[in-house]
């Protein structure tokens, strides 16, 4: 049966949520830092100890969250005005002897990233035990965290989720977005995005169907999509992961047909893997899916070897992998690999713009973990795209004004001496962001110089004509040789333009 949370169902458990205060901050304070936390990482035996008391929440979040069975009376109590049965009904909960028992996932999700007043929703999936299953609709994990805090959020008129799933980008996009469209393959995974957005209060466009199928002849502002991006064999173990299509050639497919479903300037994000291939760059890869007239930033997280991308989506899918059903996966997964001379896959964000002008491409690696949202990155590095493309020629730039970015700082690094030399030897300089990726660059004498007068009050040509004299080097010979180094520290917000 398919989770049905009807209108009037919605309205009833929304009441009962919010009476009761289960809301993220609410399960957070009842649980503390420490099991909070825990369960975070799936150890459940703290929020437990945490939530023993008989109060309304505690009650809900043994419920919902903790998967035990509650009685009767305290489920009755505690869903009101929503009758237990009538959740049963729309598939929350299953009865368990006396008790109830939680068929779904439901837990409270909330975003205050962009700095305004904090989201609060509530988001249905299926829980975990359920993981093996072919059709299991996933809740807000890892992957969903990770394109949420990636999108850019400025207001746009018709938003696409391409394989909305639960419906977790959507939500997202219903603070910048007018009109939101969702479309997924899996009826199960429409079902429960439905039941998301009614218990929300959102009105969601939600289409089934494959890939772009349901929006052809469609164009949208902005698309997000989530995709089942996992390279692996021709097959389709899991709806959420596999797209039936051998290694990235569905990402290859995908990335060819979105731009036409852009309006102009529209931009599109999703996240996706590529094949590492032996005697390949796999920059070369990807920007073979690229159609004419797309701005593209693909940004590599990770890399992850074969063995060790086929164990930990095993794990994803919650499988023992000591079973010989594991076992006989992985080593199929591993040949098809093998033949294929895949030596790594890698794990990242992709940006593109439908654009009218010449279009910019840049692959970039960045491990490690972010502490900012890149989705304010990516604004940042559209904008800053543009504003180059604007600035294209020569003279444009050298007329331009431009500073220092406001987290910028100057590093130098020195070796110790040697010999009869106890001091330190400075051997070299690098200008750093300290917020978003952390871009850094190493940089000459010259460009210290150069970047100590970009204050914003002198055109760059001016501060190129200065230096030429204090150095005594050509002015043209510093044109060429500063230029290049600008538009990329441009490019990554080292410097930023002043109007």
């Amino acid at each position: 049966m398919l989770p049905n949370l009807s209108p009037a169902s919605a309205d009833a458990l929304r009441t009962a949520l919010q009476r009761v205060g289960y809301t993220t901050d609410g399960v957070r304070e009842l649980l503390g830092p420490g099991a909070h936390s825990a369960l975070a990482r799936d150890e459940v035996v703290p929020a437990l100890r945490a939530a023993a008391g008989p109060d309304d929440l505690a009650v809900l979040v043994r419920l919902l969250l903790l998967g035990t069975t509650e009685p009767d009376a305290a489920v009755t109590a505690v869903l009101a005005p929503l009758t237990p049965a009538a959740a049963a009904e729309a598939g929350l909960l299953r009865r368990d002897g006396d008790g109830w028992r939680a068929a779904l996932d439901l837990r409270p999700y909330g975003d205050d990233s962009d700095g305004t007043e904090k989201a609060e929703w509530w988001v249905l999936s299926d829980l975990d035990l359920r993981r093996q299953d072919r059709d299991h609709v996933t809740g807000v994990g890892a992957a969903s965290l990770t394109l949420a805090a990636a999108t850019v959020r400025r207001p746009v008129g018709t938003l696409l989720d391409l394989g909305t799933g639960c419906g977790v980008q959507a939500l997202h996009a219903g603070r910048h977005a007018a009109r939101v469209t969702g479309t997924d393959l899996a009826p199960r995974a429409l079902a429960l995005a439905r039941s998301t957005f009614a218990l929300n209060g959102l009105d969601v466009e939600l289409l089934e169907g494959p890939w772009l199928e349901p929006v052809a002849g469609r164009r949208f502002d902005q698309i997000v999509s989530n995709p089942p991006f996992v390279p692996g064999p021709p097959r389709i173990d899991y709806v959420y992961r596999d797209s039936g299509q051998g290694g990235d050639d569905a990402l290859g497919a995908l990335i060819r047909d979105l731009p036409g479903h852009l309006e102009p300037g529209g931009v599109a994000q999703l996240l996706g893997s590529w094949l590492h291939v032996e005697g390949e760059d796999w920059p070369d890869r990807v920007r073979s899916w690229l159609p004419d007239g797309v701005d593209a930033w693909i940004l590599q997280r990770e890399v992850a070897d074969p063995a060790l991308h086929v164990g930990t989506w095993q794990r994803d899918a919650g499988l023992d992998l000591a079973s010989p059903t594991a076992r006989e996966q992985a080593g199929g997964w591993l040949d098809w690999l093998e033949r294929e001379r895949v030596e790594g896959i890698g794990f990242g964000l992709i940006t593109l713009r439908r654009t009218g002008g010449a279009p910019t491409v840049v692959f970039e690696d960045m491990a490690g973990a972010v502490d900012d949202p890149l989705g304010l990155e990516a604004q940042g590095w559209l904008d800053r795209v543009e504003w180059l493309r604007a600035h294209a020629a020569d003279e444009a730039l050298l007329g331009a004004r431009l500073a220092v970015g406001p987290q910028v700082v100057l590093e130098r690094y020195a070796e110790p001496g040697t010999g009869d030399d106890i001091g330190w030897t400075e051997v070299g300089a690098a200008v750093a962001r300290l917020d978003g990726p952390r871009w850094r660059h190493e940089i000459d004498e010259p460009a210290v110089a150069l970047l100590a007068g970009c204050r914003g009050d002198l055109a760059l040509g001016e501060l190129v004509e200065l230096l030429s004299f204090a150095h005594d080097r050509p002015a043209d010979e510093l044109v060429a040789a500063t230029l290049p180094a600008v538009r990329e520290f441009v490019r990554h917000g080292l410097l930023v333009p002043v109007p």
